[in-house]
């Protein structure tokens, strides 16, 4: 229990701390937002600090700080110390620095982002890339909560050929495509903050339960401290794939910049965007020692860092009622995070291809298309005996993946403004080192020997900080002669 406790201090004490000199390393300040200046009363719509603050939490708290966490503390009770300092020196971090750039930078997305701070060559490899992780998270956040919802609170088997999985999967479609389709402040704005109190009542109720519950959480010592796998799988670079959401995950960077539309006021964002990673962070804490508890507590071991996990600690610590309700919430994750995936993707490719989504046929007709790949890809993955883990390795690493294009853009733009980048170049060159040595090594990747990916990882990773350094110094230094002309 020491070690829990110790991790959720560093979480707090140092999510406050780094948080304040994050916030004062950008700069917030009075002048007007895209929200007020561009407000089109569809994507473009001021909404009040709390209202922006949950949506924001539940659009990245997908079912990752949950399942993430139920297998990464296989690894042992390291996982409490690498949590809480990956989310606040990484995710919080990227988190928040994608959202205030977007405010600088009139509201331009994640791909325009890349674009104006990376070159035209680097953004068309990522546009296309990150295009196919939002259709993967539209996928696996459609199949994860229905299959929660079939198997958790119907009690039925969650088979391709079973008709209630398909009805559920089509109602979550729908909501998604009305999420999609109406104006953010008409669906979104209404149902999160229900969805946000249901989250967080489940989150606080695991959390109190297993102090109530006695659950036997083991610390961190001399034998466990590396990472015990029960596999014998490395620590270094399965975990940090294995817990994205929690840490660090690309995708937050596209739900920074989304909802970085509808913040009136610069000096909000570190409310919005660093603290509310710092709670989904807890959140994955939270489901992490549960896990823990219950493993110890001894369970079937085809069980163990499987979903089922979610529903035994639920009804365990809960009862059947409260059980009930902590379920929900965690149903409610994934679809808060499937919707504004395939907004945000409905927004990118509309930027890209500069088509007004004004007008309610344009946007109609775009996300029809969206959501075409999106069911092929969910038959497929329910239809195949290995179709969701296939789904599921490729969306964990491809998330990373993202990241790591977020931090060097904004390690350009802090290199740009003369501000300390070294608070994004490290965490981006740590997960540049994870998702080079995972792809190298892994059964979808090349299959290499561990001890030579990690070699080719810090290879690539020293490439990765050489060119990210070079360009934003020519950036930097084209700034600086375009200020000279201009004085």
């Amino acid at each position: 229990m020491a070690t829990f406790l110790i991790g959720l201090a560093i979480l707090v004490v140092g999510g406050i701390a780094y948080g304040a000199y994050i916030d004062r390393l950008f700069g917030p300040d009075d002048r007007k937002t895209p929200a007020v200046t561009k407000n089109d009363g569809v994507d473009f719509v001021p909404m009040s600090k709390w209202k922006n603050a949950l949506i924001q939490l539940l659009n990245i708290a997908g079912t990752g700080p949950i399942l993430g966490p139920i297998q990464g503390i296989l690894f042992g009770p390291i996982a409490f110390i690498t949590i809480p300092l990956g989310c606040v020196l990484g995710g919080s971090v990227h988190d928040y620095m994608s959202g205030m750039i977007c405010l600088r930078e009139n509201g331009n997305q994640m791909p325009s982002l890349v674009k104006t701070f990376m070159g035209k060559k680097i953004f068309q490899f990522y546009n296309v890339f990150l295009s196919l992780l939002m259709l993967l998270v539209g996928a696996v956040f459609i199949y994860t909560p229905g299959d929660l919802a079939v198997t958790q609170l119907l009690g039925q088997k969650a088979t391709a050929d079973n008709p209630t999985v398909w009805i559920v999967y089509g109602a979550i479609f729908v909501y998604y495509l009305c999420a999609t389709l109406f104006p953010i402040d008409k669906i979104i704005g209404k149902v999160y903050p229900l969805f946000g109190a249901i989250l967080l009542l489940s989150a606080v109720g695991v959390g109190i339960g297993i102090f109530t519950n006695g659950y036997e959480l083991t610390n961190l010592s001399a034998s466990n401290w590396m990472g015990i796998h029960p596999k014998g799988v490395p620590f270094i670079p399965i975990f940090f794939v294995t817990v994205a959401c929690g840490i660090v995950s690309g995708f937050h960077s596209t739900q920074s910049t989304l909802i970085a539309r509808s913040v009136s006021n610069e000096r909000e964002g570190r409310t919005t965007f660093f603290n509310m990673m710092l709670l989904e962070g807890f959140i994955a804490m939270i489901w992490a020692a549960a896990a823990m508890g219950i493993y110890n507590k001894g369970i079937e071991a085809d069980l163990i860092g499987s979903p089922a996990v979610i529903g035994l600690v639920a009804r365990d610590l809960l009862g059947n009622i409260g059980g009930v309700i902590a379920i929900i919430g965690v149903i409610v994750l994934p679809i808060t995070s499937g919707d504004t995936a395939l907004r945000a993707l409905r927004l990118m490719i509309a930027d890209f291809l500069n088509i007004d989504q004004k007008s309610p046929a344009k946007r109609f007709t775009l996300s029809a298309v969206i959501f075409a790949f999106v069911a092929g890809i969910l038959v497929f993955a329910k239809m195949s005996s290995e179709g969701f883990n296939i789904l599921w390795r490729y969306f964990a690493w491809s998330n990373q993946t993202i990241a790591v294009f977020a931090f060097a853009m904004i390690t350009i733009y802090l290199m740009k403004n003369k501000k300390n980048y070294m608070v994004s170049l490290l965490p981006g060159m740590f997960y540049m080192f994870i998702i080079s040595s995972y792809i190298l090594n892994a059964q979808i990747g090349f299959r290499l020997p561990m001890n030579v990916s990690y070699v080719a990882g810090v290879v690539l990773t020293g490439i990765y900080a050489y060119v990210t350094y070079a360009h934003g110094k020519k950036l930097a230094s084209s700034s600086e002669r375009l200020s000279d002309k201009t004085a």
